[in-house]
């Protein structure tokens, strides 16, 4: 089972101007990260920026044999799963 990515972070079609309407227009799509990947790095940002909420991130990677910066990107990764489930994605 592959995992959701939510789609396009920044789905726009190849002419630059219109945002996709249907699922034939999918097709035409500029490729780019996936909205999975958006949030993932927008969790990334905020993580790396808060000096209390890091060392608890990095402690537990570490107490569950996982390198420290393993550790960070799969606490994104899970909060941007979370988010995708929140916001109800297909």
């Amino acid at each position: 089972m592959s995992k959701n990515t939510g789609g396009p972070a920044f789905p726009v079609l190849n002419d630059g101007h219109h945002m996709l309407v249907n699922m034939s227009e999918g097709q035409r799509l500029a490729e780019g990260m996936s909205l999975r990947d958006y949030f993932a790095a927008k969790a990334l940002q905020g993580t790396m920026s808060n000096p209390v909420y890091l060392p608890s991130i990095t402690k537990s990677a570490t107490e569950h044999g996982v390198d420290k910066m393993r550790g960070i990107a799969e606490a994104c990764y899970a909060l941007a799963d979370a988010m995708l489930a929140a916001r109800g994605a297909p």
